[in-house]
């Protein structure tokens, strides 16, 4: 059984999955208002509005992902990247001893199950352009100007 309950952000509505000892996921969703909230997603929405009100840059949450050893080395590595800065996708590969993984990278970026909190969003390419974002480069774009403004 999937536990989540689906909030409503300044980005759109989120849906935060949780388990019984730790937030399992934050994803982007269509959803109106379902799911059951608890305790943890309670704490998580909290933390989410404290994040889009520029009063909160860093998470204390329990966090459990599912996904191979190299996709949780990265996201590892993207829980590291400082509040109001980037990283390019090269940075990343070389910030995990794989430093022509760059295309690999880019996958894993892109399979974060735990948006906003591991900020993929901080991931821009080599050139410092804003390339793709699951949620859409509209929500990339305002993620970055929240940070920008309250860095």
């Amino acid at each position: 059984m999937k536990n989540y309950a689906v909030y409503e952000f300044p980005c759109g509505r989120l849906e935060i999955g949780y388990n019984d000892r730790a937030i399992t996921h934050v994803l982007f969703t269509d959803e109106k208002g379902s799911g059951t909230p608890s305790e943890l997603s309670e704490l998580a929405a909290m933390q989410l509005t404290e994040y889009f009100a520029g009063k909160r840059k860093s998470f204390d949450l329990p966090l459990e992902l599912e996904g191979t050893e190299f996709r949780k080395k990265v996201w590892a590595a993207l829980a590291e990247i400082p509040y109001g800065e980037t990283r390019s996708y090269k940075d990343i590969a070389c910030a995990i001893g794989k430093p022509h993984a760059c295309r690999a990278v880019g996958g894993a970026n892109n399979k974060n199950p735990i948006s906003i909190i591991i900020p993929c969003h901080r991931v821009i390419g080599a050139d410092g352009s804003l390339v793709g974002y699951g949620g859409g480069i509209e929500k990339k774009i305002m993620l970055l100007g929240i940070e920008r403004k309250y860095h």
